[in-house]
């Protein structure tokens, strides 16, 4: 079986002294460098009991040495778990109940949270030509069900709890083939690597087809739009951002009395991970003087199954025709759709997940038997094949390129003494998207909002905290007592800034 290693074992072959990856730490690798890397980490995952198909939790902030974490997994047949190191000690404590993975292993040189999740944990500094990392033990426990899968990436799904999507080598060599030709990549290129490899979009359309295509990857453990505009100015040719990002990056500029980015060697920009507002678009074209490129995918369909190739300028606001070998079909009879064409997408392709780990139940639901997806997408297909995404059957909200699921957030409100029920919402503003809480109290006995604020801070990290918390004696409700959830920012929004 092809596996994700090959990659790299590909470039060795071919060009062992091109450049790989560097980093904010100052680590410059070229591909044989990443080879070493990953062949001294995978001595060191052995030697602590990891052998094929256990799972290694991988607590990260984006850095050159969590890459080679992942062709050290990969080299050894075990499956890798990149888990973004910000996350809370509850959140990262559901997930090793969950996989019980059989070492755990943090990017401390490059994140404080890892490092005091590591210390946590029992983690020993361990040093090699990978650097320092830090890696605790865990229980070897194998599982022939993972033979073919390469990365467990936990969502905590509709109900609160964590799901593992269990993605396979197959899946993600596909995804980092079809980026690579969707941006006609080449050795030749610099491509911008800020967006979180914990998430989809950065670990397989970023890292993957990088490694995929020969290509250099600037690693950033966090974004700064003025590392951003360094870099743009250093020639990096590639920026793949969620919106967030580009609108960061122009008001910085702006700050230093520029309308233009003018980055010399720029030739691709791609949005991702949140709503495209059709006028924000237009502007960051004119700031980039390129196309800005926009696309569908999730965690599920291994990131990108439809993206758009269009001219500067072009009106079209779909997010492209379907990436080759991808399967789109439109259920206009599921809940939400209109019988007339616009209704919940489908996608079925090489890149579906395999499904949930040890989660058969909510696997049956997202999967049918002949391998079709249920994206929880509203969407429709145009004369000419452009896939149109309208809205969401399911509650996710996007922000910052991170997945925030309203239950979640939810739980964490409600675990208030003073709170009755709360009802999480996500608003879409400056290209992305908001979360707001909308809390149910008493007037006799009501927190402030500056008390839940502290509240959920112990137990959700930064990304999943309500932008705006309301306060209110009464949330809408149908007769049955369900929360009305569209009818949150109607009623309630007037409070709102």
């Amino acid at each position: 079986m092809a596996r994700m290693v090959d990659l790299l074992t590909a470039q060795v072959a071919k060009a062992p002294d091109n450049m790989a990856l560097s980093d904010s730490s100052g680590v410059a690798w070229s591909y044989a460098d990443l080879d070493r890397a990953s062949d001294d980490l995978a001595a060191e995952l052995k030697a602590a009991g990891v052998v094929p198909t256990d799972r290694i939790l991988l607590l990260v902030e984006n850095c050159a040495a969590a890459v080679a974490t992942l062709h050290a997994g990969w080299k050894i047949g075990a499956v890798v778990i990149p888990f973004n190191a910000r996350q809370t000690e509850a959140e990262v404590a559901k997930v090793i109940a969950h996989a019980t993975p059989a070492a755990i292993i943090a990017t401390a040189h490059v994140s404080p949270d890892a490092a005091a999740h590591a210390t946590r944990l029992g983690g020993k500094e361990i040093t090699g030509a990978f650097g320092t990392m830090m890696l605790a033990p865990g229980t070897s426990d194998p599982d022939p069900d993972l033979e073919d899968v390469a990365v467990l990436l936990y969502t905590t799904g509709t109900t609160g709890d964590p799901k593992g999507v269990m993605l396979t080598h197959a899946g993600m060599r596909f995804a980092s083939e079809a980026s690579t030709n969707l941006r006609q990549m080449t050795c030749d290129d610099v491509v911008y690597a800020v967006l979180p490899m914990s998430h989809v979009f950065g670990l397989v359309s970023v890292l993957g087809a990088a490694c995929f295509s020969g290509a250099h990857a600037q690693i950033e453990a966090r974004f700064s739009a003025q590392m951003l505009f360094d870099a743009a100015q250093g020639g990096i040719t590639i920026i793949p951002a969620v919106p967030q990002m580009h609108a960061l990056i122009m008001q910085y500029t702006k700050e230093k009395g520029m309308t233009r980015l003018g980055a010399p060697k720029l030739r691709y920009v791609s949005s991702g991970g949140a709503p495209l507002d059709p006028a924000w678009k237009r502007k960051a074209e004119a700031f980039y003087e390129l196309p800005l490129q926009n696309g569908f995918g999730m965690t599920e369909t291994t990131s990108g199954a439809s993206a758009t190739s269009n001219e500067i300028g072009s009106s079209d606001v779909s997010v492209g025709p379907v990436t080759p070998g991808t399967q789109v079909r439109i259920d206009d009879l599921a809940p939400g759709g209109n019988g007339a064409g616009e209704g919940e997408v489908l996608v079925r392709g090489p890149h579906v997940m395999k499904g949930y780990y040890r989660n058969p139940a909510e696997t049956a639901k997202a999967l049918s038997a002949d391998g079709w997806l249920r994206t929880g997408d509203l969407g429709k297909v145009d004369e000419q094949g452009r896939l149109y995404i309208l809205g969401r059957t399911k509650e996710l909200i996007i922000h910052g390129g991170f997945n925030v699921y309203p239950p979640e957030v939810e739980a964490a409100l409600n675990d208030h003494p003073q709170v009755i029920q709360s009802a999480v919402v996500g608003r879409t503003k400056d290209g992305d998207e908001e979360v707001l809480a909308f809390v149910q109290v008493s007037d006799s006995d009501r927190p402030t909002v500056e008390d839940l604020r502290a509240f959920v801070k112990e137990r959700l990290a930064g990304y999943k905290r309500p932008k705006h918390i309301i306060l209110t004696t009464e949330l809408p409700a149908a007769p049955t007592g369900k929360l009305l959830k569209h009818k949150m920012i109607q009623v309630l929004g007037g409070a709102l800034p």
